[in-house]
């Protein structure tokens, strides 16, 4: 595999005015969709110039705790299976030991990072963010399963306090769903909706450092359940 070294640095920090081979114009629409959660859109600004590929790197964590389906998630946004050459390992029991980067196959700046899970014995949650060297990642996906606990609370709330975005990735839903079959009551589309609010309830909690009477949705939680 392909050797690759990290290159510090916020490329959104608020004391750069603009991104490499970019207008200001063209960071601020950048900055503009990220902020709104419209990866398309921003998208769409970097297919306008070449030059940001060329010249700048963008990291990309996946984090969680371990067993969520972070190396598959991993591996399907590469489009590769678990059992290809090129996968992010995956396995019933803990298989990322450090983090691990894998370059996008088509965009070759942009690398996403398989970080150890958060609360096993060897990463516990006091010494977690400093193992993994948490605050040199640009964006953040955190993925849980089954249920919200205060190690996802951890996540995104140090991820709020750095001034980063991320996304909230809910996986296994379909376990869920094969759980909730057998009860009468059984309704597909309320149970993806229960379990849509008990995120944004969470994450607003977050957002709050656990205070607040939980009214309204910021466009930040909006863009991190998707």
């Amino acid at each position: 595999m392909e050797e690759l070294k990290f290159i510090p640095g916020n490329k959104f920090s608020k004391d750069r005015n603009t991104l490499p081979g970019l207008s200001e114009q063209e960071t601020d629409e950048i900055k503009a969709a990220l902020e709104a959660g419209d990866l398309s859109g921003a998208a769409y600004v970097v297919h306008r110039s070449d030059e940001l590929f060329k010249n700048t790197e963008l990291n990309i964590a996946i984090t969680g705790e371990s067993g969520a389906g972070k190396s598959s998630f991993l591996n399907a946004l590469r489009g590769l299976g678990d059992e290809d050459k090129e996968a992010a390992k995956t396995g019933v029991v803990e298989t990322t030991k450090e983090p691990m980067p894998y370059r996008h196959s088509k965009y070759r700046n942009v690398i996403f990072w398989d970080l150890p899970g958060i609360g096993t014995p060897a990463f516990q949650p006091d010494t977690y963010l400093e193992q993994v060297t948490f605050n040199r990642y640009d964006f953040f996906v955190v993925i849980a399963s089954e249920r919200f606990r205060a190690n996802h609370a951890k996540l995104a709330q140090e991820i709020h306090k750095m001034g980063k975005k991320f996304y909230f990735v809910r996986s296994k839903v379909d376990l869920d769903i094969y759980n909730e079959k057998h009860k009468k009551s059984f309704n597909e589309e309320r149970t993806l909706e229960q379990i849509r609010n008990d995120c944004i309830e969470h994450l607003q909690i977050c957002e709050r450092g656990g205070e607040g009477d939980g009214e309204g949705q910021s466009q930040e939680l909006r863009a991190c359940v998707h």
